[in-house]
């Protein structure tokens, strides 16, 4: 791509926490951005003049990625927004980042929040991604969000961490079906990150964060920084022949 021709790249959950940090890194690297938000209208359009005060391109578009039902509604409306910001309707990457927390252990955890899970970490993923693929160029890139806790294990996150479990073999499936495209495909997984997801744990108990220093080989909790770094890096450095990877970006958290 040229400075006339600029990727664009679209992100799920882009209003806030890691989702909204890597539209910023990306947008500094020279990337136009769709995000989608699901009901913080007001900072998805924060995120956007932000964006846009750097130079670059940008629109906010609301999407439930629970519900797929809405995806042929949101690609059509995609399509047009594409088409008025920059004169054609594909996209560079697209970033699976929209997600809740849920933190209950697995004696208790019900089949309707096993469900939300599941329709937001897993099924919303594999559908919308789908739905995208006539959208993504040739040679494009994929990164899908998964987590930490998928490698390892600590109590209340067995249901969270099932569906990025299911993320990650989804992951090495898509690179092998898209690669005769060019497109490349694969999956981040953060460590614990001082955002909101959550609740703000990680970020706002202290006892919480130390613990999770002390058992970090980089000596402490992850900033989002650390994240859409990672992920801007991947999608606009030289990786494309990179697919069907999972790469943990913790700072070496219980290895």
């Amino acid at each position: 791509m040229t400075d006339l021709h600029p990727p664009v790249a679209l992100i799920t959950g882009g209003s806030r926490g890691l989702g909204r940090n890597t539209a910023l890194h990306l947008a500094r690297k020279g990337c136009d951005v769709v995000l989608t938000f699901h009901s913080r209208k007001e900072d998805a359009a924060s995120a956007v003049a932000e964006i846009e005060a750097m130079g670059r391109k940008a629109l906010a578009l609301q999407l439930d990625t629970a519900k797929t039902g809405g995806f042929a509604e949101f690609g059509t409306g995609l399509r047009a927004a594409l088409t008025d910001l920059r004169g054609d309707a594909q996209l560079d990457f697209l970033v699976n980042n929209a997600g809740t927390g849920i933190n209950v252990p697995f004696a208790d955890t019900t089949e309707a929040q096993f469900d939300d899970m599941m329709a937001v970490h897993l099924k919303g993923v594999f559908f919308l991604t789908q739905a995208m693929l006539p959208l993504i160029r040739d040679g494009g890139r994929i990164v899908n969000i998964s987590s930490g806790l998928a490698r390892f294990s600590l109590p209340g996150y067995a249901a969270y961490a099932a569906m990025k479990g299911g993320v990650e073999v989804m992951t090495r499936y898509l690179a092998r079906e898209l690669g005769p495209r060019g497109i490349s495909v694969n999956v981040v997984a953060p460590g614990a990150i001082e955002t909101d997801f959550g609740g703000g744990a990680v970020r706002d108990v202290a006892e919480l964060n130390q613990y999770i220093a002390s058992q970090t080989a980089m000596g402490r909790a992850g900033l989002p920084d650390d994240i859409g770094g990672a992920i801007s890096s991947l999608l606009m450095g030289e990786m494309g022949w990179m697919t069907g990877q999972r790469i943990e970006v913790s700072g070496g958290m219980l290895l």
